[in-house]
């Protein structure tokens, strides 16, 4: 009888369990259509998952598709819509009429793990950002950022890079780190007063560690993560973003102490040395913001930040020149014409260069290295396009769609710099160009990643010639897609441009 009766307690709880299962089941699909029907058009979501099996599948088909919705649609990256933003008009009513309300930064469970709340990437739109932001911008305009001083840093950096690159000379080799360390010793002079050798192991771990966060907080596992946050507490792969993170922030730590030792208030000499200043200068105000953990967190947003989206986009731009020659060649030409070989570029020399100017905003548009930005979040209910959005709504700009909309340019789905050129063949400023996204949160160091982008990649071209190794093929250029679109390893052979001369 006993036996019996275990039997029927064990039958009983399991179907307990399955009937409670499918009340979830049923509750979520109700909850779900209920969502949908007062959002955006989009396509139709799983249950608990939401649209991210298609998404994680292949995120660029997905996100390319998203315009056949309508200008404003929905997507589920799990139980909640994401409102994407598919063109540019929509974009500038949201971020730009509406900056205010569209410029918030979502709550996600990883985020929070790593920053939380403090910084400036993704920091919540509130006072601690704006006094973070604003003591940024400032900052980095004080030691060079929009100044000649930064010209010259990055042109004396890009005479570096090329003499590191020649050490390969007619050899095979993957340009990634010495791309990225010379971009990176752009922003490292700015905030740390130093630039850091091609050699420097220590730094160059530090580069990697960088490069693997990029790639873990962007891969299915932190979205995987910002479902089942409780995954923090056990052992996996996600620990590994964890520990790269405290690496970064100790190894910034250590060289906060270095300058806090021998700071001399009245010779400022970096970033560093003005936040330590503004931190004694807030001592009494119990409402300060400029503390520690800020200061920690701003360094590590503005590093990561100056560093991997342009040595990303410099190392699409050599793909391209490699798969359109005609393109470097025509480059070469009009630079050695205006600059011969032995003057380095500047920020002026733009519009004497017209044709290499447009060639770097087409890599821009064509490497689309954030395909749906920065993720926004609304800080107050609102209304978009006849729509009711609540506070706390996700919003993207689907920045894909936006730069290779057929209605805005030319020659939407090929690489071609006639995109930024006018009939006299003069560059000219398309309006649907959004790399550095716009409104409050509009990208805090664009003049920086212009000034770099134009100074190196017009320093390669003048002085090397580059090329696929014999056999070898261009990358997928679908690339690998997170937080930021990466390109795929791949070789490149470079060769002097003043020896073949």
């Amino acid at each position: 009888m006993e036996s019996v009766l275990r039997y029927l307690d064990c039958t009983s709880v399991c179907l307990a369990l399955v009937v409670g299962l499918l009340s979830l089941f049923v509750l979520e699909i109700f909850r779900m259509n209920s969502s949908r029907n007062q959002s955006p058009p989009g396509p139709k979501p799983l249950p608990f998952l939401g649209n991210l099996p298609q998404f994680i599948k292949d995120p660029m088909t997905y996100i390319r598709s998203m315009p056949k919705y309508g200008e404003l649609c929905s997507m589920y990256l799990g139980r909640n819509p994401t409102i994407v933003l598919n063109t540019m008009q929509i974009a500038k009513e949201a971020f730009v009429q509406n900056g205010a309300v569209f410029s918030g930064r979502p709550s996600m469970p990883l985020t929070r793990w790593l920053n939380k709340g403090y910084g400036i990437v993704m920091a919540p739109y509130s006072n601690s950002w704006r006094q973070q932001r604003r003591f940024a911008l400032h900052t980095l305009r004080d030691f060079g950022l929009g100044k000649k001083t930064v010209e010259e840093r990055v042109a004396e950096e890009a005479r570096y890079l090329i003499k590191e690159m020649l050490k390969e000379e007619g050899k095979p080799f993957y340009p990634s780190h010495p791309i990225m360390n010379a971009v990176s010793n752009i922003i490292c002079s700015i905030i740390f007063g130093d630039r850091f050798d091609y050699d420097d192991k220590r730094f160059a771990k530090l580069l990697d560690i960088l490069n693997d966060n990029v790639r873990l907080v962007g891969s299915p596992l932190a979205q995987i993560f910002n479902l089942l946050p409780f995954m923090k507490h056990f052992p996996g792969p996600h620990q590994k973003v964890w520990e790269n993170d405290v690496a970064l922030k100790e190894f910034i730590f250590e060289v906060v102490e270095e300058h806090r030792k021998t700071l001399d208030q009245e010779n400022l000499r970096d970033f560093i040395d003005a936040y330590l200043v503004e931190m004694m200068k807030q001592e009494s105000n119990e409402d300060s913001t400029f503390h520690k953990e800020n200061m920690l967190r701003s360094i590590t947003d503005l590093f990561g930040a100056g560093t991997e989206t342009t040595a990303n986009t410099l190392r699409w731009g050599l793909i391209y020149m490699m798969d359109n020659p005609d393109v470097q060649e025509r480059c070469h030409e009009e630079i050695v014409r205006v600059l011969g070989f032995d003057r380095f570029p500047s920020t002026n020399d733009r519009s004497h260069l017209p044709y290499t100017y447009a060639t770097v905003h087409e890599i821009q548009r064509n490497a689309n290295i954030a395909p749906l930005g920065v993720m926004h979040t609304t800080t107050q209910p609102t209304q978009l396009q006849g729509f009711h959005i609540p506070a706390g709504t996700d919003i993207v700009p689907n920045l894909t769609a936006i730069l290779n909309d057929q209605e805005h340019w030319k020659y939407p789905d090929m690489f071609n710099p006639e995109n930024f050129l006018d009939e006299k063949g003069q560059f000219c400023k398309n309006d649907s160009f959004l790399a550095f996204s716009l409104g409050p949160r509009v990208c805090l160091g664009e003049t920086l990643a212009r000034t770099e982008l134009f100074i190196f990649f017009t320093s390669l071209l003048q002085q090397l010639r580059f090329s696929w190794p014999p056999g070898a093929s261009s990358p997928n250029k679908r690339g690998t897609a997170g937080i930021v679109r990466t390109t795929l390893p791949f070789n490149t052979i470079c060769r002097s441009r003043e020896t073949s001369h």
